[in-house]
């Protein structure tokens, strides 16, 4: 398992490995890094020497770009940071490919790049559900592996502690988009000091990440034995399997309606639970309550 560096997440805002339905993020096999708005210069996270640069199609959504961009750069795993937890045996570090989406390139083969380096643009491709914020995809593979698939990378760990938020649903809407609100809380406390990662706990004090449960699949953030029940909101939403957690059945409801779900991240910046509701009329100001109840058919997207 790949340990990716403090020095690298601190560059962005935020970071997932599991909110996602791709099945490139699949037991946490891929991060999603957030940070500056469409347009804005996007920073490496790795260092090394570029690859290819590759232009796709992406599927036809009105609120996106047409076209997907795929940057590979074959990694310098020391000067990146990169760390391994696993048999020595085993080390690809020596011959790493990183695979980047969501960046329209601004650099080509054979460029040199350390961290922090201008990459390109950040870009808003069909591939993106319309509440998905910009971000960096990053995932690794060895040199030896295709690397044009979506699947087949390795996975990934977030070498940084992740502070528990615990939450008791409720909250008032400080950010409203056409798919999604924003709560004001849960939200880092005075024991929290600016930069630290913090993230949403379950009713055990465990930091979930993902779609909750419209994505099928989340997982943990901090460390947790194997098999273990977790809660969120008085309501069991799975069972750990390793850090993965397949959420079982139920819904998500904010102030009695049923919505689509929660979205789960690590952030560094200002928190509050995302609320992923398409065709709501929440406003600014409103007050929200958000509840869980199992259900028999519960809203999957992937």
């Amino acid at each position: 398992m790949l340990r990716l560096p403090r020095s690298m997440l601190t560059r962005y805002e935020r970071f997932s490995l599991y909110n996602s339905p791709y099945p490139a993020h699949d037991s946490g096999c891929a991060i999603d890094l957030y940070g500056p708005e469409a347009g804005s210069v996007t920073p490496s996270p790795v260092t090394g020497v570029v690859r290819e640069t590759r232009t796709v199609r992406a599927p036809d959504k009105p609120y996106a770009h047409d076209e997907e961009y795929l940057i590979l750069v074959d990694v310098d795993a020391e000067a990146t940071g990169l760390g391994w937890a696993g048999s020595p045996d085993a080390d690809p570090r020596e011959d790493l490919v990183a695979r980047i989406l969501h960046v329209a390139p601004e650099v080509q083969a054979g460029d040199e790049l350390a961290v922090g380096d201008s990459l390109g643009r950040l870009v808003r491709s069909g591939f993106f559900a319309p509440w998905v914020s910009n971000h960096i995809h990053l995932g690794f593979r060895p040199g030896d592996a295709n690397p044009h698939r979506a699947q087949g990378s390795l996975p990934v760990v977030a070498d940084v502690d992740v502070s528990a938020l615990p939450w008791d649903g409720r909250g008032t809407v400080v950010e409203v988009g056409e798919t999604f609100v924003r709560l004001d809380a849960p939200t880092r406390n005075g024991a929290h000091d600016a930069g630290e990662f913090v993230g949403l706990a379950s009713d055990e004090g465990v930091v979930l990440d993902g779609g909750v449960a419209h994505y099928g699949l989340g997982g943990t953030l901090s460390p947790v034995a194997d098999e273990t029940p977790l809660s969120l909101l008085g309501t069991e939403v799975g069972r750990t399997a390793g850090r993965d957690v397949p959420w079982v059945s139920f819904d998500v409801f904010a102030n009695g309606d049923r919505v689509t779900g929660l979205s789960l991240f690590a952030s560094q910046v200002e928190f509050g639970a995302k609320v992923v509701c398409p065709d709501h009329d929440f406003e600014l100001g409103d007050d929200v309550t958000v509840t869980i109840r199992p259900s028999e058919n519960p809203i999957r997207l992937d």
